[in-house]
């Protein structure tokens, strides 16, 4: 009873969260519910017939899914490692400037994020263009033979992951920034008199207390990764090959073009199960050490 009158206390509390919380029902609970519901389904838009676990278990033997799976493992674990340690490293270059020159250099770098992702990968559409792109007129200038490098299935891939590390990260350097600038300055102070380098004062002092905002980046960063889907749509349509076939693509090409609802929604509810244990396990990894 003293448990519900306090509940009862504090209730206007829950009127301000009321709105996100509608907003998170209506846009993320009930859609993953009824993707969950889709999923048991043989659906198309002109007939819908319960198979079970019918489409999971065609997945499961699916060569083509488990292409896509791999290929969104590479990318993801390509891009990310490699997206977080630029955020850092240009985190820890602009630091010792004044306040206004931090800031010029993370709009900069936040740029992309403010940009239209079909517009940026359109620009890079025509930097890897063979015949008359930027990069290969630069390897002709050099005396280097022209490579197709969205054409061939060895290049397509970690193309894709150059364009997105090279891209990407503005919003974990605004985020490191400011947690960088929450750090008491005479943490730094104290190490320098004792002798410390630069390295081991950003090894010992700078990583050990931006542990907070490594994970949420990394657990984000690797969320909106394995979903990545506009650059694939744009320059590559999973080719060649199938080497660039991402899950998210598969998705859309089940659920838009071979009109399979309900195996598009028993793929996605796959990709949302190997998050989630994605998410569970870098907490795991990275939230036992981490100091709040």
């Amino acid at each position: 009873m003293t448990h519900l009158r306090n509940l009862w206390k504090y209730h206007w509390g829950y009127f301000f969260i009321l709105p996100h919380f509608t907003l998170f029902v209506i846009f993320f609970l009930i859609p993953v519910v009824y993707g969950m519901h889709l999923s048991l389904f043989d659906y198309n838009f002109f007939s819908k017939n319960f198979i079970g676990l019918g489409n999971y278990k065609f997945l499961f033997g699916d060569w083509l899914f488990k292409k896509a799976l791999a290929n969104t493992f590479l990318y993801t674990f390509g891009v990310v490692p490699l997206w977080l340690g630029k955020a850092l490293l240009i985190t820890a270059l602009i630091y010792p400037f004044r306040k206004s020159i931090r800031t010029f250099y993370k709009a900069i770098f936040y740029l992309p994020h403010v940009t239209s992702s079909v517009i940026i990968a359109m620009i890079w559409l025509w930097v890897f263009n063979p015949s008359f792109g930027l990069l290969n007129h630069m390897m002709k200038q050099l005396g280097l033979k022209p490579i197709i490098w969205l054409g061939n299935k060895m290049t397509a891939l970690p193309s894709l992951v150059a364009v997105q590390v090279i891209m990407g990260g503005g919003s974990t350097i605004v985020l490191l920034s400011a947690a960088m600038s929450s750090i008491p300055e005479y943490y730094f102070e104290s190490a320098k008199l004792e002798g410390a380098s630069s390295w081991q004062i950003f090894r010992k002092i700078t990583i050990p207390l931006l542990k907070p905002t490594i994970l949420y980046s990394l657990v984000i960063g690797t969320i909106a990764n394995f979903q990545t889907f506009s650059n694939i749509y744009v320059m590559t349509k999973g080719g060649p090959e199938f080497s660039t076939m991402t899950t998210s693509y598969l998705v859309y090409e089940t659920a838009f073009k071979n009109y399979d609802l309900g195996l598009a929604c028993a793929q996605s509810m796959i990709i949302f199960a190997i998050l989630v244990c994605l998410a569970l396990i870098q907490f795991k990894w990275l939230g036992s050490s981490v100091e709040y």
